[in-house]
């Protein structure tokens, strides 16, 4: 099976006709991926729910349908701008293959704004020629045996269906529901069920008056009580739904309180508390800085100054060393030549000694020369503590003081933060009417609660009374009723069933197994972490999955991240769409979600390319966005694209032949 196009005409928000050409291939080139963009509101779901409506018409599970009757849903779907001349008109063309040829088939559904009889039209073309009316009349046994509705989600699903799966412990009941019509479950259960209506019917066959009107009585009972159960059963929908909304009301109570300062009004005498003992502390910090202030921390702002007298009185004290050194010399110097004078030498060598000692004061008296004149005159202990001013002191109170201004700084900052907070509180007056609102919605909230649990408890004591009068009716079967060819039909059904029980007990285990192996052959394919799970195991009455490592020892499904669980939802469609064997297109509707960057990537990569021959994909710009869009295109998998523009100001959408980019 193959969508070959799609015609809306005013339909939702698409005004006029608009037709959209879903064919997986371009320029002769096989290509599998038809990608719609649109932003949230601009029609991508409308376009789903178009599809769906057209394959199945009243039966069709539409998301905005709702509890809408089919005639409401039908009126509601009409563009608000549909000329009154004109007709709201959804058409589908798809190729299958009959009788060993490919077959062209196109839908049409048309109905004015007050539809006739509460129905559409319905029209099947063949190969685009004469409507065939005899398979129009049969169109849903026709459909049913090409794409049945309850596997239908398996095909064409949405990102908050995989969502709900991937958050869930089990399946949801439409998942459920499709596994079971997958694996051919249901077969035995509709046998089962028709038995039972054979074993009722031999039943009041062979039942005597008296018998067969107390047979009658106890089915009457029976089928009271399933209608009983079909009424609680929808009035315990109404009140789940009420039970949401309450929820979502007591949300919004308490998001009201918290962003219009209720709960800081609360917690105000606190926040007072706080910004006092920070005031204090920045007067303390401002003290210790004033006290630092007062000592030597000052001079750091004349630091090179210092160094220069550091320098200068250097200088000072060596010149003062080498004029005493000069002195002491002379006076050596003096001792030395009338000693040599009493000694026996020649005048010769008295004059070269005078005259090498003369050279040496001369070079002593050079060195103090390249002096300058000293003018710090600094004493011994004052050149001590300008030392330990500059090498220890300093440095010390200046590492102390920016550790105060970052601590005042930080305290600044605390108490602006206060401040505002405070200044965000709500009024006495103000918090007194959130405080209310919130009580109210919580009482309001508690109630419903309780409403549906009553609700609950109706519908499975109805259960209950159900089984009860199944086993009374049993009962009187197996007591009263005594001929032998209908005894032995009844026993023989009873026996039949019991086998029906026994081969799909076998049968689920035999396409689970089967369903397992692809399940996790595509998620491992999907996930970029291959050691963390070796297989994925499936529930045979729950049908709920559980996770193992290569150890054989189960994985916890809260160790997978939330992009992580949807892959293994996505991976779960994946593995039961190729268990149907049915060659059919796939269509997603928000299909990436909360998926990190290498997740999107192995979608992007491996299943969008893979999923089917036909995938359509219904994306915002930051889903499939720039980088996996070029991606697709270096594969070679977008044979069609299209932008679903919505006009805000006149309220309608057009479908262009482009992507965002």
């Amino acid at each position: 099976m193959i969508f070959l196009e799609l015609v809306l005409q005013n339909f939702g928000p698409y005004l006029g006709r608009q037709i959209i050409n879903l064919r997986p291939e371009t320029n002769d080139s096989t290509r599998p991926i038809i990608l719609l963009g649109g932003m949230n509101g601009g029609g991508k779901t409308t376009l789903m729910d178009a599809i769906r409506l057209a394959l199945y018409g009243s039966r069709a599970q539409c998301s905005t349908r709702g509890n809408l009757s089919y005639s409401d849903f039908l009126t509601q779907s009409v563009s608000r701008n549909t000329p009154p001349t004109e007709k709201t008109r959804i058409e589908l063309a798809f190729e299958v293959i009959q009788d060993d040829k490919p077959t062209i088939l196109r839908i049409v559904r048309y109905w004015t704004k007050e539809p006739k009889d509460g129905k559409d039209t319905l029209g099947i073309l063949l190969d685009e020629e004469w409507p065939d009316k005899a398979l129009a009349n049969t169109w849903d046994e026709y459909i049913e045996n090409l794409l049945p509705l309850g596997i239908s989600n398996l095909f064409l699903f949405d990102g908050e269906q995989v969502k709900e799966l991937a958050e869930l412990e089990t399946p949801p009941p439409l998942v459920i529901g499709a596994i079971q019509s997958l694996l051919g479950l249901e077969l035995a259960e509709r046998l089962s069920v028709d038995l039972d209506i054979l074993a009722s019917r031999k039943r009041k066959e062979i039942a005597n008056a008296k018998e067969l009107a107390t047979l009658e009585e106890i089915e009457q009972k029976l089928t009271s009580q399933k209608d009983e159960l079909d009424i609680a059963t929808q009035e315990l929908a109404a009140l789940e739904a009420q039970l949401k909304r309450a929820e979502e009301q007591q949300r919004l109570a308490s998001e009201k309180f918290i962003y219009e300062g209720g709960k800081i009004a609360s917690d105000r005498s606190q926040l007072e508390t706080q910004y006092k003992e920070f005031t204090t502390q920045v007067e303390k910090a401002r003290q210790e800085i004033r006290e630092l202030a007062a000592g030597s921390l000052p001079l750091a702002l004349i630091s090179p100054l210092l160094e220069q007298a550091k320098v200068q009185a250097d200088q000072e004290t060596r010149q003062h060393q080498a004029k005493i050194a000069r002195d002491v010399l002379k006076e050596r110097d003096q001792r030395l030549l009338n000693y040599i004078n009493n000694l026996s030498l020649t005048s010769k060598k008295i004059d070269q000694i005078k005259s090498f000692l003369d050279t040496e004061n001369q070079d002593l008296e050079q060195e103090i020369a390249t002096y300058q004149d000293p003018w710090l005159a600094a004493d011994n202990e004052a050149l001590t503590s300008l030392e330990n001013l500059l090498n220890y002191e300093l440095n010390t109170n200046k590492f102390i003081a920016k550790q105060k201004q970052e601590d005042l700084k930080n305290l600044e900052t605390e108490i602006d933060f206060l401040d505002r907070q405070i200044a965000t509180a709500a009024s006495p007056e103000a918090y007194e009417v959130l405080e209310k609102e919130v009580k109210q919605a919580q009482k309001e909230l508690a109630h419903a609660k309780a409403t549906y649990e009553t609700g609950h408890r109706r519908c499975e004591e109805l259960k209950r009374a159900i089984a009860k009068t199944k086993n009374e009716l049993e009962d009187y079967t197996e007591d009263n009723i005594k001929l032998k060819n209908n005894q032995h039909l009844i026993n023989s059904v009873t026996k039949i069933q019991q086998t029906l029980k026994l081969f799909r007990e076998k049968l689920t285990l035999k396409k689970l197994n089967k369903l397992e192996l692809e399940v996790t052959e595509c998620f491992r394919y999907l996930l970029h972490k291959s050691d963390l799970v070796h297989r994925v195991a499936i529930d045979t009455h729950t049908f709920s999955l559980s996770l193992y490592d290569p150890q054989g020892q189960p994985v916890a499904k809260h160790r997978l991240s939330a992009g992580e669980k949807q892959l293994l939802a996505i991976a779960f469609l994946w593995g039961l769409a190729r268990v149907s064997g049915r060659h059919l297109p796939i269509a997603i509707d928000t299909p990436l979600g909360r998926l990190d960057s290498s997740h999107r990537n192995n979608l992007v990569e491996r299943y969008f390319p893979t999923a089917s021959h036909q995938v359509i994909l219904l994306s915002t710009d930051t889903e499939i966005g720039k980088t996996e869009y070029e991606r697709l295109k270096e594969l070679e998998a977008i044979a069609q694209e299209y932008l679903l523009k919505y006009n805000s100001s006149e309220g309608h959408t057009v479908v262009e032949p482009s992507y965002f980019w």
